[in-house]
This record gives structure tokens, C-alpha cells and sequence, in this order.
């Protein structure tokens, strides 16, 4: 191996406490709780008072609680299938069922959809419309449920004017601006999709790790979200503007962003986007 070795992480978990409160996080800040070394899953990160991201893929603010979800892309199949790409239709029912975790995890009094809520660009066929009215059907009958438009979400308020729910361009919770991210408002700090952050760690004898991640630009108050379908690569990060979507994330000091990567063993604090170029595995 060269350059710097990824952290050793002592993982946590907080034992007895429901909802939002049962969170797993680091460090000494839940004082009162019983704590103890945990070998396994770490559900969540604390990165700010109030605001723990999650390896379930999803942001939980304190307020609520409140979940936010970034880029579903509902109807992803069938917008393949209309270019000669068959895959299986696992999009929709593997969504439901986080979604059912989510629900019974975090107990939410609202989720937020953070745009691209649907994938075509185009006026939906009859089966997007109806795999977006099934996910918006199992949501609002646990929580209030906020969508915010992206921009694949051409004609949804069609999808889900009889649902009585609106879909916006932003909303503010607890002092941040939640928006898509495709274009940015300006406001900060700011919560944004859209980019589909990940990274990717090469191999000393080839090959390479390529890891989803939220991305946190402290000092400019720009926190990114990766994306929530199962069929999203994800757009590595590299030192590169140019390769940034996001305006947001282009315009902040993204290259000593924290990077918390989204795995199978938990969400793990990666260190800055600068100090991963020089590791491998």
C-alpha cells in the first residue's frame, strides 16, 4: 500500500433508544447513553447538531424527524427498454421495501424527496405513473411527504395532482435549503442530490473500490446526497471542477469536502476527497 492507510473506525452503538434517537454515532457527544465497542453495522453518522447521515442512503434532521431521500428515478427500466436495454423490473420493489425499513426505522413525520423522482424526461407512460403513485401511497400513509421537483420531473404534479400533494422547488427545514441541486438558489447551507457522489479507491495491483458517499463541503455549508435507486452508479468525485454537476458542489472547496462512504458494513468516514487521491487498497 502507498500513501495513506484508510482509518481504523471504533463503531458504536447506543443501546435503547427508538426512532431518530437510536441512531449509532461516533464519538463521546451522547454522554448519557450506554455505550459499547460494536463490531458490526454503523447505522449513522452525526455531522452537524441535528443532522446524521445513514447507510440506509437517506439524511435524518432531528425536526420531525425528518427523512430526505435524493434521485429514485422511478420508471428506470422501462426508459431503458425504450432504448434497447431490457433489465429486470427490480427498481420500484427494491425502493419499497428500503422505504419500508425507512419507515420503520426512523418513524418520520415527514420525508422528503429530494428530486429526480421519476426518470424520463418525457410525459410518463402508464407504468411510471404507476410506480410513482405506489411509492407515493406507501409514504403518505406514514408521514408527510415533500416532493421537490429535479430535473427528470417533467409533468409529476400530473402523476400526483389526485393524491393532493404539491410538488416544490425547495423547501426549509431547520435553517437549511433542500433543493434538487441542478440549479443552485444561492442559500446556505444548502442539502442537494443531483450529483450521484461516489468515489473511487484503485487497487495497488489493479482494479479499483468504487464507493457511494454524502459529501460535506463544511466550510461553504453544501452537504450532497447519493442517490437513492439501486440502479445509480454514481459520478465519481475527482479533483477535477469540470467533472462536478452539481453548481453547488463546483463552487465550493470540494477536494476537502468529508466524504462518508455508503457500505455494506455502515457508513464510515472516509476523510477529505484530497487525502483519498493518495491512498489505495
Amino acid at each position: 500500500m502507498r500513501g495513506a492507510r484508510l482509518p481504523l473506525i471504533r463503531i458504536y452503538e447506543d443501546n435503547g433508544l427508538q426512532g431518530a434517537g437510536g441512531l449509532a454515532s461516533e464519538g463521546p457527544s451522547q454522554t448519557n447513553s450506554k455505550r459499547r465497542a460494536y463490531p458490526g453495522h454503523m447505522r449513522a453518522i452525526e455531522i452537524l447538531p441535528g443532522v446524521r447521515v445513514t447507510s440506509d442512503r437517506c439524511l435524518v434532521l432531528d425536526e420531525g424527524p425528518t427523512v430526505v431521500l435524493g434521485d429514485l428515478h422511478l420508471g428506470y427500466e422501462r426508459a431503458l427498454e425504450n432504448e434497447g436495454v431490457y433489465l429486470p423490473r427490480i427498481n420500484t420493489d427494491s425502493i419499497r421495501e428500503s422505504l419500508n425499513d425507512l419507515l420503520c426505522r426512523y418513524e418520520p413525520s415527514r420525508v422528503v424527496l429530494l428530486g429526480d423522482i421519476k426518470h424520463d424526461f418525457k410525459r410518463s407512460g402508464w407504468e411510471e405513473k404507476n410506480e410513482v403513485k405506489k411509492i407515493f401511497g406507501l409514504l403518505s400513509e406514514a408521514a408527510e411527504v415533500v416532493p421537490i421537483r429535479g430535473n427528470h420531473d417533467n409533468y409529476l404534479q400530473n402523476i400526483i395532482s389526485d393524491s393532493g400533494i404539491m410538488a416544490v422547488d425547495h423547501v426549509d427545514i431547520m435553517g437549511f435549503r433542500l433543493e434538487h441541486g441542478h440549479v443552485d438558489s444561492g442559500v446556505r447551507p444548502v442539502i442537494i442530490g443531483h450529483e450521484h457522489p461516489s468515489v473511487r479507491i484503485p487497487g495497488a495491483v489493479g482494479g479499483s473500490l468504487k464507493i457511494q458517499c454524502f459529501v460535506h463541503a463544511r466550510k461553504e455549508g453544501v452537504i450532497v446526497l447519493p442517490p437513492f435507486s439501486p440502479f445509480a452508479s454514481g459520478n465519481d468525485l475527482v479533483l477535477d471542477e469540470k467533472c462536478v454537476m452539481a453548481p453547488a458542489l463546483r463552487g465550493s472547496d470540494f477536494s476537502n469536502a468529508d466524504i462518508y462512504g455508503v457500505t455494506d458494513m455502515g457508513v464510515i468516514r472516509l476523510g477529505t476527497l484530497r487525502g483519498l487521491s493518495d491512498i489505495t487498497i
